[in-house]
C-alpha cells in the first residue's frame, strides 16, 4: 500500500447531464500531483448502480459518453500513481427498484437505509439473492479487462434480513424466523459466501491483487472478518459520526493484527456526499499524523464533481497535509506498536450491547483516558497473546466464562496484572469473581448514585491533594466486602436513593458518611475498582475518575512504565518500533477539537508546544537521539535503559527518533 491515498467519490444521479464533460487527463495529473498523491480509488460503479466504462455486466451512466475509468487509470499510472477500484456491493439503487425482491428487509419489512422508497436515499441489497451473482460478474469484468491496483467493495457486512429469500432458506432448514440467534448462523453464511465469492471473482484473474470490503468499521473480536480482506482500511471521519476517539482505538487493535492498513479520513467539513464543503488544514495535518503515529498510512476522502473535474481547492488542501506524510514516511514505514498495557474492550469481547454502534461507551472512556494520560496501548481480542503486556485492561462488563477464567489465570501466573472495574472478571455464572482481587462479591450496589473515597492522593492530576474527598460516582457500582486485599478506598453511600417521595436538593441524595465497603482494592491479581468507571467517564468526563484510573496504573506498573512525558492531555503520543533499522520512533502530536454547530468537532488553529519532555525505556543502549524529518540532533541523558530528551518545539507532530546500538 502507498502512504498517500485518495479515495474519490463519484455516486452520480442519472438525472444530471454530462457526465465527465470537463474530465481532462492533464488537469486530472495536475490535481494529483498538488496534492502529493501516490494512490487514489476511483469508480467502476456507484451507489446509483451505474457503471463508468463500457460494460456487459452492468449499464454505463446513461449520461457518460466515453470510458471514465480507463481514463482514469491511464492518467495515474502515466505518473506513477495506484489506482485502486471501487464497486458498490451493498448499494444499488437502479437495481433496487427494478428488483425490489432483493432487498434486505427488517422484521417489519421496512428496507434498509432508507425505510421506504419516498425517503430519499438508498436502499441495500442482500447478498442471499441472486444479486451476489451480478455483483460477482461486474466485479470479474474489471478485474479481467482494466488494469486496476486493487478492489473496494463498500456496504457490506453481517446483514439482519428477513426478506423472503432469507426467510425461504431458514424454514428449508428448519430454523424459525422469529428466533434472531438461530437465525444468526444464516446470515453469517451469507456474508462467508459473499466474500469467498468476491474474492475469488479478482483473484482467479489476478492472484494476490489487494480486495477490501468496507463495513465502515473494523469488527474488534472477528479476526475471522478481518482475514477475508488482504489489508484494512480504517474509516474513521472524525466529523462524519466516527469522532476523534474511534481511529485510535481502531487502528490499536489493527496493528496488532499483523496486516498492512490504512487510516481514512475525508476532506469534508461532515462527512461523505458533501460538495463545497472543506476542513481546516490543520485538520488533515493531524489526522494523518495521527494515522502515521499509529503505524497506519493515509486516506482522505473526496468527491468528485459530475462533470469529472477535479476541485483545486480540495487538493491544495489534501496537499498541504501529505506533504509532510511523504517527508515523513521513511520513518514511518513497517513499523511495530510497542505497548506497556493492552485493552481487552467490551466489542473485541463480545459483551457489546445491540444497538451501541462502532464504539461501546466503556470502550470509548477507556481509549479516552489511556490517550490523555499518555500511555502507551494496544487494543486486543481473546485471541491475542497477552504475555507481553505488563498489564490488562478490563472495562466495566468484561464478565469471565471457563475459557476466558483460564486465560486471565494464565496471564496473572506469568507476571501479568489486571485492572478490572465493574463487572469486570466476575464469573458469567453469577458465583463470583473469576480471579483474585482479594474482594468478595456480594452483588450490584443498591444505591445509584454513590460516592468514592480514595485513601490516599491520587498522584499529579486536580485530585492531588484531595485524599479523603467524596467523589460522587454516576456509573454502576458493585458491592464488595475486602477478602484479604489492600483497601486502596472505600465506597459511601447516600441517605436514600433519588424518589418521587424521597428527593433532596436539585440531582442527587448527598453522602451519608457511611461506610459501603471498598471502592478499590488491590490484590496478587491486580486491581480492582467497583464502578463502572470507564462508562461513566465517557458519559460524565469527570477528571477524578481519570486520576483514579492513572493512579491504578502507577502502582500497577510499579516504575517499568515505557514512556513518561510532559504532553498535556489533549496530545497523543505514541512509540513504534523499525527493528529492521534499528531504531524507535516516538510521535508526538497535539491539538484541541472544538464543538462547532451541534455535533460537528472542528480542528482549526494549532498551538505549539515548548520544551516537552520525554523518557523512554529502551531494550538497548541509545547511540543518538534526533528529530525527523528535520534531523536536528537532540541532546540527551541516559539512566540505565532509560532515555531522556525534551523537544524543544512541538506544532501538530514530532517525531523523535532513539537509534539503537
Amino acid at each position: 500500500m502507498r502512504f498517500r491515498q485518495v479515495h474519490l467519490d463519484f455516486h452520480t444521479s442519472e438525472l444530471i447531464p454530462g457526465i465527465g464533460a470537463n474530465f481532462s487527463k492533464e488537469q486530472f495529473q495536475q490535481m494529483l500531483k498538488l496534492g502529493h498523491v501516490d494512490s487514489i480509488t476511483v469508480f467502476s460503479k456507484c451507489h446509483h448502480g451505474w457503471a463508468y466504462h463500457p460494460s456487459d455486466a452492468n449499464r454505463m451512466h446513461p449520461h457518460l459518453s466515453f470510458d471514465l475509468l480507463a481514463a482514469q487509470l491511464e492518467a495515474a499510472h502515466e505518473i506513477g500513481v495506484n489506482v485502486p477500484v471501487y464497486l458498490s456491493a451493498g448499494l444499488d439503487e437502479k437495481q433496487a427498484f427494478e428488483r425490489p425482491d432483493w432487498l434486505v428487509r427488517r422484521q417489519n419489512g421496512q428496507t434498509q437505509w432508507s425505510p421506504d422508497f419516498l425517503t430519499p436515499g438508498y436502499h441495500e441489497l442482500c447478498m442471499n439473492s441472486p444479486y451476489l451473482d451480478v455483483l460477482v460478474a461486474q466485479i470479474e469484468e474489471v478485474a479481467c479487462r482494466y488494469d486496476a491496483d486493487g478492489i473496494f467493495l463498500d456496504i457490506v457486512g453481517v446483514r439482519e434480513c428477513y426478506c423472503h429469500n432469507c426467510l425461504r432458506t431458514a424454514r428449508e432448514r428448519g430454523v424459525d424466523p422469529r428466533d434472531k440467534q438461530a437465525m444468526r448462523p444464516m446470515w453469517e453464511e451469507t456474508y462467508e459466501r459473499y466474500t469467498r465469492r468476491t474474492n475469488e471473482a479478482v483473484h482467479k484473474h489476478k492472484p494476490g491483487l489487494p480486495v477490501f470490503h468496507n463495513g465502515g468499521h473494523i469488527k474488534q473480536g472477528r479476526r475471522d472478518l478481518a482475514r477475508r480482506n488482504t489489508h484494512l482500511e480504517l474509516e474513521s471521519l472524525p466529523t462524519g459520526g466516527w469522532g476523534y476517539d474511534h481511529f485510535p482505538l481502531s487502528a490499536r487493535y489493527a496493528q496488532s493484527l499483523g496486516m498492512p492498513y490504512l487510516g481514512m479520513t475525508g476532506k469534508f467539513h461532515t462527512t461523505w456526499g458533501e460538495f463545497g464543503g472543506y476542513k481546516h488544514p490543520n485538520a488533515l495535518r493531524y489526522e494523518t499524523a495521527l494515522s502515521l503515529a499509529n503505524g497506519a498510512r493515509c486516506s482522505i476522502g473526496d468527491q468528485l464533481h459530475p462533470d469529472g473535474r477535479m476541485d483545486e481547492a480540495t487538493y491544495r488542501l489534501i496537499g498541504e497535509a501529505y506533504r509532510e506524510v511523504e517527508a515523513k514516511e521513511a520513518w514511518c514505514a513497517d513499523a511495530e506498536g510497542v505497548a506497556d498495557i493492552a485493552l481487552l474492550t467490551v466489542e473485541a469481547a463480545g459483551f457489546q450491547a445491540e444497538g451501541e454502534g462502532r464504539c461501546p461507551k466503556a470502550d470509548q472512556g477507556a481509549v479516552r483516558m489511556l490517550l490523555e494520560g499518555n500511555w502507551l496501548f494496544d487494543v486486543v481480542d481473546l485471541e491475542s497473546d497477552w504475555s507481553a503486556y505488563k498489564v490488562l485492561v478490563l472495562p466495566d462488563r468484561i464478565q469471565a466464562d471457563p475459557a476466558l477464567e483460564a486465560k486471565l489465570a494464565a496471564y496473572v501466573g506469568q507476571g501479568g496484572k489486571l485492572l478490572a472495574s465493574g463487572r469486570s472478571g466476575l464469573r458469567t455464572d453469577g458465583t463470583g469473581f473469576a480471579v483474585d482481587f482479594g474482594v468478595r462479591w456480594l452483588g450490584e450496589n443498591a444505591y445509584r448514585p454513590d460516592y468514592w473515597v480514595p485513601g490516599e492522593p491520587l498522584g499529579a492530576g486536580h485530585a492531588a491533594d484531595l485524599a479523603g474527598t467524596a467523589y460522587v460516582m454516576y456509573g454502576e457500582g458493585q458491592s464488595v466486602e475486602a477478602a484479604g486485599g489492600t483497601v486502596l478506598g472505600a465506597r459511601n453511600n447516600p441517605y436514600f436513593n433519588r424518589e418521587p417521595f424521597a428527593f433532596c436538593s436539585h440531582q442527587h441524595t448527598p453522602n451519608a458518611k457511611t461506610d459501603g465497603g471498598p471502592g478499590m482494592v488491590e490484590h496478587e491479581a491486580g486491581i480492582y475498582i467497583a464502578w463502572n468507571v470507564f462508562e461513566d467517564y465517557a458519559t460524565k468526563g469527570s477528571l477524578f475518575l481519570r486520576d483514579t484510573v492513572s493512579y491504578a496504573l502507577n502502582r500497577l506498573l510499579d516504575g517499568r512504565r515505557t514512556l513518561v512525558t510532559s504532553l498535556p492531555a489533549q496530545g497523543v503520543t505514541t512509540v513504534q518500533k523499525q527493528e529492521a533499522l534499528g531504531r524507535w520512533v516516538h510521535h508526538l502530536l497535539y491539538a484541541s477539537p472544538v464543538r462547532r454547530g451541534q455535533s460537528v468537532e472542528v480542528i482549526e488553529d494549532i498551538v505549539p508546544l515548548y520544551d516537552v519532555t520525554a523518557s523512554v525505556r529502551t531494550d538497548r543502549p541509545v547511540r543518538r537521539v534526533y528529530m525527523a524529518p528535520q534531523g536536528e540532533d537532540l541532546p540527551f541523558d541516559t539512566d540505565g535503559p532509560v532515555v531522556s530528551y525534551t523537544v524543544p518545539k512541538l506544532e501538530c507532530h514530532q517525531m523523535v527518533v532513539l537509534e539503537l546500538a
